[in-house]
């Protein structure tokens, strides 16, 4: 339940920013800042119910890289690694998709 409350405030936080809702400073905050905090908070929260145990560690290491990221600044080289958290968090969960299966009648 947490989980997707930060999923969909972070989309939030995205969407404002690409629409400049507020004044540029606030949405430079939305869009840089607070987005990867909530989807980095998200990607710890999935982490407990992935149902491949091999994925767990990796998607709390994605969690954090999202968080600690955020608060670099900008012109640092090292400030990609919130991208870099974003992109692995978002593979892991599609990777942990439910098998559905078909009825075969």
């Amino acid at each position: 339940m947490i989980q997707g409350i930060l999923s969909l405030a972070a989309i939030f936080c995205l969407v404002a920013g690409w629409m400049n809702l507020f004044s540029p400073e606030i949405n430079d905050f939305l869009y840089r800042k607070v987005f990867f905090v909530l989807i980095g908070a998200s990607f710890l929260f999935m982490a407990p119910v992935i149902s491949n145990k091999n994925f767990i560690y990796p998607m709390y290491i994605a969690g954090v890289l999202c968080i600690a990221g955020s608060f670099i600044p900008e012109e640092n080289r090292f400030a990609a690694i919130k991208t870099i958290g974003l992109f692995a968090g978002v593979i892991i969960s599609l990777f942990n998709r439910p098998k559905v299966q078909r009825d075969q009648s």
